[in-house]
């Protein structure tokens, strides 16, 4: 498995597409065990597309494409700057409650920073704010899309490790919760040294609250109809994402009245790219999965692992901190297919609790997106807002320490993540 590795390594470095990178160095695996039928690698690519709980996968793609092109990122904009606008940081603490209200919308950190780049990057400079800090500030607040309901990775993570997908979409909203809080004071420590003022001078009145509320409902409404229908058992993870499309179709065209055909075949081609995409780095996962199964790398991990030490949050701040520094390297949904299979088992093994372990995991391979030298989300907004590398790493660095320190403390606070699952699923 080092060759298949270093190969995996050279390929994503040489800027092979990860798909690719992943399915090539997987192959390599069969060429050293001739021993292994060569239809192995057909075989198990076949399969894994075969899973019915992935069908969740390219739905909810579909329908946070649909719902951006419903008219609801107005409404939500509205609402956000409603709610934040009186606080020192000005749009830069929209942005973060716009990521935390879009959440349930997009369910794509990418998607969504990149969004808001296009929405309020320009504004951003235009009050006075640094570019590289605006990009910063719009590029981690979208940290928080995937930690609520319907995260791609939640169902990613879910299916792969067979832990409920209801539960890990239920432990994502305190987890939010935090992290919303200690990004915006993060945005106001930052706000007090440079002086950016608030975007609003008065209060909103209750009248201009209502009235944000009222437009933003729907978006609002999404996520609890999702843990609401899993929970009374009305949909299957799979189904409930045929009813998220539905839903998406329902508000663009007879609540907002956005969606005309021309957007609708807009948002269904760009949904046709990303389904591609995911689909096809899955199918392509499975041949690097077997060699890992195979060989008991697994096994082996867990023994040097537990050879350090046996304490359970101890072992996961270990496997956090690794996902972390993998994450600078390799993209956030390849960590969740590579490292749940390799992960999981030794949190079993010492009694953890999956979804626990799932929400950190996942929060830690996020991280990723956002940082140099391969985060796609960081590329997005950066080329958006015309933000030099350099100049956002620079200003990124307290948004990065702020998240990190999060991610771990949630180590230590499984009550946060489970109280909602308990709650909602016993």
């Amino acid at each position: 498995m080092l060759i298949v590795a270093a190969t995996f390594v050279v390929l994503l470095l040489a800027g092979m597409p990860v798909a690719f990178a992943i399915g090539i160095s997987g192959a390599l695996f069969f060429l050293q065990h001739p021993e292994l039928p060569y239809t192995i690698p057909v075989q198990v690519t076949v399969s894994q597309t075969q899973n019915f709980a992935l069908l969740a996968v390219p739905l909810f793609i579909i329908a946070g494409n649909l719902l951006n092109k419903s008219g609801i990122t107005e409404a939500l904009l509205n609402l956000a700057s409603v709610l934040t606008g009186r606080l020192k940081g000005g749009l830069a603490q929209v942005t973060i409650a716009m990521s935390a209200l879009m959440g349930g919308v997009s369910g794509s950190a990418i998607a969504d920073a990149a969004m808001q780049a296009r929405i309020l990057g320009d504004g951003m400079a235009k009050r006075g704010l640094s570019r590289g800090f605006s990009a910063a500030a719009i590029a981690f607040s979208a940290v928080l899309t995937p930690m609520i309901p319907p995260g791609i990775g939640f169902i990613l993570y879910g299916t792969i490790g067979q832990v409920s997908i209801g539960r890990m979409f239920a432990a994502g909203i305190l987890p939010a919760v935090v992290l919303y809080v200690a990004l915006t004071a993060t945005v106001l420590f930052m706000a007090h040294i440079r002086g950016y003022a608030p975007e609003r001078e008065t209060r909103p009145s209750l009248g201009e609250i209502a009235l944000a509320f009222r437009g933003g409902i729907w978006a609002l409404l999404f996520p609890v109809m999702l843990l609401f229908g899993l929970r009374m058992g009305v949909f299957t993870p799979s189904e409930i994402g045929a009813f998220a499309v539905v839903y998406a179709v329902f508000i663009g065209t007879l609540v907002y009245r956005q969606m005309r055909p021309a957007s609708f075949a807009e948002a269904m081609q760009g949904s046709l790219a990303d389904v591609g995409a995911v689909m096809f780095l899955i199918a392509l996962s499975a041949i690097f999965t077997y060699g890992i199964v195979f060989e008991r790398v697994p096994e082996l991990i867990s023994g040097s692992i537990l050879g350090l030490t046996d304490n359970l949050s101890a072992v996961m701040v270990i496997v956090a901190l690794l996902v972390l520094v993998m994450g600078l390297f390799i993209d956030a949904t390849v960590l969740i297919i590579m490292l749940t299979p390799i992960f999981l088992p030794l949190i079993r093994q010492l009694d953890g609790d999956p979804v626990h372990f799932g929400l950190v995991f996942i929060l830690a391979a996020t991280i990723g997106n956002f940082t140099p030298p391969v985060g796609a989300a960081m590329y997005a907004v950066c080329s958006i807002m015309k933000v030099s590398v350099a100049h956002y790493t620079r200003e990124a660095l307290p948004f990065f320490l702020t998240v990190t320190a999060v991610t771990i403390a949630l180590v230590f606070l499984p009550d946060v993540v489970l109280a909602i699952p308990r709650l909602i699923f016993g």
